[in-house]
């Protein structure tokens, strides 16, 4: 399939089961704000400890108020452990609820593209966009209870490559050196780099994902389904990778924008009392074009990987005998 096709297809896909969409929007908001609540408990721990005002913490940068609260807790050895097992306890747990509803979501994804036919080819009629609409709380459920077991085991695996990536990254930072450079290029450097190697490590929990629910195999066996599926189709799991990138930059981008104007007009009189309001509402834009955008490239990778494991031509693959050969010998 060509990348125009990949993509035309994993939106139509992902649009008629809109409803994962906004279930993986409730769950993210719900695990960031569970995330957020050890956070500001951690700062007004910090301020107790301090005998100071919450206010002057919170009127920090954001860049200060990390390292300053870190110095605190690190002071007070009891302190700093009940934060980092607050912090532990509602990652693991918020960890788990993704893994479930990812499990679901995958799931419904799989029936749909099963049932979708060649949805990506005009014209496309509301039967083919009913035929895929595969959504249903029953299959839902199943899926996220039959993956679960299998998706925490991957999770785990991606929580420990998070941490030695977090340690390696601060190792760099605040290792020594012989140089005298400035730190914060350091650390900015190091970011980045942090940054670009996660999105890495995504891509392929991404692709993890796939083989595991398509092909009802363990974690060690899905490594086999990916590999075969970048070597065998690097061209377009590479085009849809970059493509989705660079929806979530322009997206990004977009919602930095709008922000900025919000908040310009939260200056003005009485029109200033509409800004909340709007404000509300580009966050929920927001977060649902960013998981629709992150299902879409789901659905498309599924597509692919079904057709290089299944070996066979169905509506709206191109004629590819190379592929045909693979899969059979395969």
């Amino acid at each position: 399939m060509s990348l125009k096709d990949c993509l035309k297809r994993g939106a139509l896909i992902t649009a008629a089961n809109w409803h994962v969409v906004v279930v993986q929007f409730v769950a993210d908001a719900l695990f960031k704000t569970l995330l957020a609540v050890p956070i500001v408990g951690g700062v007004f721990l910090a301020v107790l400890l301090i005998g100071g005002d919450p206010n002057e913490l919170l009127s920090l940068p954001v860049t200060e108020i990390v390292p300053t609260m870190a110095s605190v807790l690190m002071a007070q050895p009891l302190a700093l452990a009940a934060f980092l097992l607050a912090m532990a306890v509602v990652l693991f747990g918020g960890s788990l609820l993704m893994f479930l509803v990812k499990g679901g979501t995958v799931t419904v994804l799989i029936a749909a593209d099963r049932a979708a036919g060649a949805i990506e080819h005009p014209p496309l009629r509301l039967p083919a966009f009913r035929r895929a609409t595969q959504f249903s709380l029953d299959q839902f459920t199943g899926g996220a209870a039959r993956l679960f077991p299998r998706y925490v085991r991957l999770g785990l695996w991606l929580m420990v490559v998070y941490a030695l990536s977090t340690v390696v990254s601060l190792a760099f930072v605040f290792g020594p050196r012989q140089d005298s450079g400035d730190w914060r290029m350091l650390a900015a450097v190091a970011s980045l780099a942090l940054v670009a190697w996660i999105t890495v490590v995504n891509f392929f929990y991404l692709l993890f994902q796939v083989v595991i629910a398509t092909d009802d195999v363990g974690v060690r066996e899905a490594a086999g389904g990916v590999a075969r599926l970048i070597r065998h189709d690097f061209r377009n799991v590479s085009l849809v990778f970059v493509a989705t990138f660079v929806l979530v930059i322009l997206t990004t981008a977009a919602s930095i924008l709008a922000t900025t104007a919000l908040g310009l007009i939260a200056f003005v009189p009485l029109v200033g009392l509409a800004a909340l309001p709007l404000q509300l509402v580009a966050w929920l834009v927001r977060g649902l074009v960013f998981e629709f955008i992150a299902l879409t490239a789901l659905t498309a990778y599924l597509r692919m990987h079904r057709g290089l494991r299944d070996g066979y031509q169905q509506p709206g693959l191109a004629p590819d005998n190379t592929v045909h050969q693979i899969s059979r010998t395969a």
